[in-house]
């Protein structure tokens, strides 16, 4: 085992921030002081200092052989309230018909919506290029790894969780689908509007069309891409729905790109796995390979082979080491492989 999944700490600021460059994602962006921040929020959140829709909770991936973190994810403890309300657009379907013509037609409609007790949120998963396609599957790890925390405080997390995902765009990285509607009623670019909007939203629900809107008023290119992942994004899609997400028939108002969720307990990850006990047994054989994480103050989990046994749990001595585990400390555990959805 040379890979952990810790919370985040101080110190990883600079390695952060060389690996959020490679991406610059808008909830994890290459920026030194919104990094600090972020970390400032995620230290505060794990100490369980912060009401919930304060609480963001940050996880890197560490290569424990070369000291370096190569991945993180992200997970927003209720995205939406008072102050600045989730956004989305709803695709709902209208029927038309003409007695006159003897005909019909069901179109589909997008319909503007606000959510000011929203729903937890999970993001900025990353993964350092270089240590991509190696058989750990450590996008995977550092994915799942979160909802074992999730899983030992369920309380800290809203019943219903959401993660956006990101659409195709085009090669300068515009949005067709905002080009075809939000440009048109904000007067702003989509990257300006996109990043204005993770800290307001008055312009959003002052500007934006109250009415239903027809997708089949918008051109061919916004709705080609509507509710679609981009081929990027498509693995973290399969990985989602292989847990329990499923797409929610709404997607962001920004670039169309489409919502999933999951209700909290029926996320797999979640649902299936446990709590026990760590101890050892003479006769153990490491068979089993399952997420392992620790239920005391700092949050650490790591993949690897498990021997399960009536609440009891034995990992070779290494691990124990690694995770600063002692006999009789509780863990949660959670398996790695699932059947999509089932």
């Amino acid at each position: 085992m040379s890979f952990i999944i810790r919370s985040v700490r101080h110190d990883d600021l600079n390695q952060l921030f060389d690996l959020a460059k490679q991406f610059n994602l808008l909830n994890l962006p290459g920026d030194k002081r919104v990094l600090k921040e972020k970390i400032d929020r995620s230290e505060q959140s794990f100490a369980n200092k912060l009401p919930k829709d304060k609480a963001e909770y940050l996880f890197v991936l560490e290569d424990l052989e070369e000291k370096l973190i190569v991945g993180s994810s992200l997970v927003i403890a209720k995205h939406g309230n008072d102050e600045v309300p989730h956004s989305a657009f709803k695709i709902l379907k209208r029927d038309h018909f003409s007695s006159d013509l003897g005909i019909g037609f069901i179109h589909q409609v997008l319909r503007f919506q606000l959510d000011f007790d929203g729903p937890t949120e999970i993001g900025g998963l990353l993964v350092d290029k270089s240590y991509r396609r190696r058989p750990e599957k450590l996008g995977k790890q550092i994915s799942l790894s979160r909802f074992l925390y999730m899983a030992i405080h369920p309380e800290r997390f809203q019943e219903r969780v959401l993660c956006e995902l990101t659409p195709p765009l085009t090669e300068e990285g515009r949005s067709e689908f905002w080009e075809a509607l939000g440009r048109r009623f904000t007067g702003l670019p989509y990257q300006e509007a996109d990043l204005l909007s993770q800290s307001h939203k008055e312009f959003i629900e002052s500007l934006f069309p109250q009415e239903d809107i027809y997708l089949a008023l918008l051109d061919s290119k916004a709705r080609l891409v509507l509710g679609r992942v981009g081929e990027a994004t498509k693995p973290a899609q399969h990985l989602l729905e292989s847990i329990g997400f499923h797409y929610l028939d709404e997607v962001d108002p920004f670039d169309g790109g489409p919502h999933y969720g999951a209700g909290l307990k029926e996320i797999l990850p979640i649902k299936y796995g446990k709590r026990a006990k760590v101890t050892e047994f003479k006769d153990a054989s490491y068979k089993d390979q399952m997420l392992i994480a620790t239920t005391g103050e700092e949050f650490m989990a790591a993949l690897c082979s498990v021997d399960l046994r009536d609440g009891e749990v034995a990992v070779a001595p290494k691990v124990r080491a690694t995770l600063n585990l002692e006999i009789g400390d509780e863990v949660y555990l959670a398996p790695f492989h699932y059947n999509r959805g089932k």
